[in-house]
This record gives structure tokens, sequence and C-alpha cells, in this order.
């Protein structure tokens, strides 16, 4: 008796926080999706990060070696003074002399990853004016960015995805949760093709370090705004029309930037999603029933304060008034 009652009161808990343990559920997911992400990278890129060091203290050690006029430690300096540099965006080799960070189309591409928030980090600003600048550059900007992509989103949904849909389901008859599905795999692949198979050729072509695996991974990094600069177009020294090739890269990330949000607000729109984020959101309280409980509160409030003393004193001596009705002949003990 005492072990049904246990699970019935647990089930019963379960049940009305059911959202509650969904909602920990999740975050218990991420976190071990977060620490499989971090022995899946350790464990591929730790090796390579071991054989690079080993090959660096080779060459540091052999340069030393045919170089003795030259200490350790000036070399040392001389190291850390190019690689500080070098975060900045500034190399000492000779064929990079040519190319300058901070032109107008370098500029432009800058402010652009800047607003977008995808930040490659190859260029940084040197002087304290520039970083402040940067600061109020980018308070003012990203929220102006993000009303700029919003209005766009808003607008190209109404005629990529809302009204497409509508017009299949009305014309066609077909349901409307299967022309958005639909729907939104076409867009997806269309966004795939367009944003990511077609630049990631062109840049493996025009980019000579570039393989096709590299170019992609250099178009999904940008498009999501992760931005780690590792890999970024048009930094060879031997780069042909060099401007014109940043202000394209810089329509490419604005352009691809705005297909994707609209992709995933077409994703969002659909209604097993709906359903699947519902599950870990908390249970907002309907306004009839909030409403109902106010008028019922008011309703009982008004009944008390509604009532006079002397209907509490009858009921308080409801036995008094009663015998007081009876009459002598109706009572057969005074008869």
């Amino acid at each position: 008796m005492l072990q049904s009652l246990a699970s019935n009161s647990c089930v019963r808990l379960i049940q009305t926080h059911k959202s509650t343990w969904y909602f920990i559920s999740l975050v218990l997911g991420y976190i071990l999706y977060l620490i499989f992400g971090a022995v899946v990278f350790s464990s591929v890129e730790l090796p390579y990060e071991d054989l690079l060091r080993q090959e660096l203290r080779a060459i540091k050690t052999q340069f030393l070696q045919e170089n003795e006029c030259i200490s350790e430690e000036r070399l040392e300096r001389f190291l850390k003074r190019a690689l500080d540099a070098s975060n900045y965006g500034v190399s000492i080799l000779n064929n990079a002399s040519v190319n300058w960070n901070w032109d107008f189309t370098s500029a432009l591409f800058f402010a652009s990853t800047v607003l977008s928030t995808t930040g490659y980090g190859h260029t940084a600003p040197l002087s304290d004016g520039g970083k402040a600048f940067c600061i109020i550059y980018s308070v003012i900007g990203i929220p102006f960015t993000l009303l700029f992509l919003t209005a766009v989103v808003q607008r190209i949904m109404v005629f990529s995805t809302r009204r497409p849909i509508a017009y299949f389901h009305t014309n066609w008859g077909f349901s409307k949760p299967l022309v958005a599905i639909v729907h939104a795999t076409v867009l997806a692949v269309l966004a795939v093709s367009c944003f990511f198979l077609i630049p990631a050729a062109i840049f493996s072509a025009l980019e000579e370090n570039w393989n096709f695996l590299e170019s992609f991974y250099f178009c999904f990094i940008s498009l999501s705004t992760i931005g780690l600069g590792d890999y970024v177009p048009g930094e060879a020294s031997n780069q042909k029309f060099r401007e014109l090739y940043k202000v394209g890269i810089t329509v490419y990330l604005i352009l691809g930037l705005i297909v994707m949000l609209v992709v995933l607000e077409t994703f969002c729109e659909l209604q097993q999603l709906k359903q699947l984020r519902k599950m870990f959101y908390l249970k907002k309280e309907k306004p009839q029933d909030r409403m109902a409980i106010l008028e019922h509160d008011h309703l009982s409030f008004t009944t008390v304060s509604d009532r006079s003393p002397g209907q509490y004193e009858e009921k308080s001596h409801g036995f008094v008034v009663s015998r007081s009705m009876v009459s002598p002949h109706d009572d057969p003990i005074l008869q």
C-alpha cells in the first residue's frame, strides 16, 4: 500500500513538473555534448600539436647551431616581437609587405566582420584610438545590424516561405505541415549549394593553398559567425584584384548571413520543432484561467463584505429564532 502510494506520488510529481525535468535533461545533454567535443578535439589535435612543437624545436636548434653569433635570448626576443606583430596582422616577410591591412577595402572587410560578430582576429586595431572607436562602433553597430537583419529576414520570409506554403496548401490541397517540411528541405539544399558548395569551389580555385575541404570549412566557419581566423581569403601576396576581391567577400558574407537566418527561421516555424521547443519552456498561465481565478476571488470578497451583522447573528442564533416562530398550538409539549 505504501509502495503504491509512493509510486503514485512520484508519477504525479513528474507529470506536474514535466517541463522542469525536460529542461534538466537538456542542460545535462548540453554538458555531455561539450565534454564529448572536448574529448574528440583533444584526441585528434593533440598529436599534431606535439609534432609541430618538436619540428619547431628542431628548426630552432639547427638555426642556433648554424649561427653561433646569435644567442638564444636575442632570438627569443626577435621571435616574440614578430609573433606579436603577426597577431595584429602585420608580417615581417618580404612577400607580405605589399599588402596593407588598413586600406579602405580591408577596413570595410574588418567592419563587416565586427558588425556580424564573426571576428576573424587576423586584423585588430593597433592604436588606442582605434580600440576605443571599435568599442563605440560595435556598441552602436551590432544592435543596428540585428535590427537590419531582422527587418530583411522578415520581408524575405513572406515571399520565400509563407506565400509558397499558403499557395500549395490552398490551391493544391496539400497538408500544410507536409508542405512546410518539403519547402524547408528544398530551401536548405539550395542554400547549401549556393552559399557553401559553389563558393567553396570558387575559393579553392582562387586561393593557391586552399583545397576544397579548407574552402568549405572557411564558408561554414564564416556564415555560422564562428570566425576562427585560421583561413582568411585575399591575404596572399600575389592576389590579383585584391581590392575587388575583398569587396566581393564582404558582400558574400552579408548575403550568406541573411540566407542562413532565413533558413533557420523557416525551420523554426515547423510545427514539429515548435512542439519540441515547448517541451523545455515554462508553461505560461492562460489568460482565461487567470481571469477565472480573479473573478472567483472577487465574488468571494464581495459576498463576505455584503453580509450584514444581523445575518451572522441570525445564523449563530438560528435555534432561538426558529423556536420563537413556533406557535403554541403547533407545539405538542405546550399542548
